[in-house]
């Protein structure tokens, strides 16, 4: 697993990165609020139980980071994995998570790895890139189908909830935010009239 700097994350994640917009984007693509935004916008921080504690041993960072990359591979710009969503998750799961999600979500993790030996014979990290893609694609659409469903009060589906902190740890990142978007660290005036050009990169900031 490729090193990982936390102050350089924590750094980044907390100052230069505007965490309302970055929930708002999420919360936009995933077409719903994001669980715990309120929590993450006031950087709250929780003690793990023994469970969520699991999640911050490094071959679970790296179980997260490669269905993190399955969801949000590299291409011409870094892949979620290289931004450190596999770290992020964890802190996200740990301190803005109630209880009934930290439980969904761990549950969650584990019907991963049955699904992918049920269905391909081998557990996640096991697969290739198109098995795993195909996975996570029949996932998907399950979860929309189980959110479409529910009842207010009960939790989301367990992929939406790794969809969401995946798109929440990329956009976050200082890989997300400078290289797969246009990042400006001390931006000038508002200009609402910036020609567009196909293919230009969103802004960060």
């Amino acid at each position: 697993m490729r090193a990982f700097s936390f102050f350089y994350f924590f750094n980044f994640y907390f100052t230069n990165m505007n965490r309302r917009e970055a929930l708002n984007r999420v919360a936009w693509l995933m077409g719903g609020a994001v669980i715990g935004a309120n929590l993450f916008l006031e950087g709250c921080t929780k003690k793990a139980s023994k469970e969520v504690e699991s999640l911050f041993e490094p071959d679970r960072i790296d179980f997260l980071g490669d269905i993190a990359e399955t969801i949000l591979p590299q291409t011409k710009t870094p892949g979620a994995k290289e931004a450190g969503v596999g770290e992020f998750i964890p802190i996200m799961v740990r301190d803005c998570y109630t209880e009934a999600d930290q439980k969904v979500f761990m549950e969650g993790l584990i019907d991963v790895d049955e699904r992918a030996k049920k269905d391909f014979d081998a557990p996640f990290q096991e697969l290739t890139a198109e098995q795993r893609t195909a996975l996570l694609n029949t996932l998907d659409k399950e979860s929309k189908e189980y959110n479409a469903n529910k009842k207010e009060e009960e939790p989301k589906h367990y992929f939406s909830m790794i969809k969401e902190l995946t798109l929440l740890g990329f956009f976050t990142s200082e890989q997300g935010a400078t290289i797969a978007m246009r990042y400006v660290l001390i931006p000038g005036k508002y200009d609402g009239n910036v020609p567009y050009k196909k293919g230009d990169k969103a802004w960060a900031t």
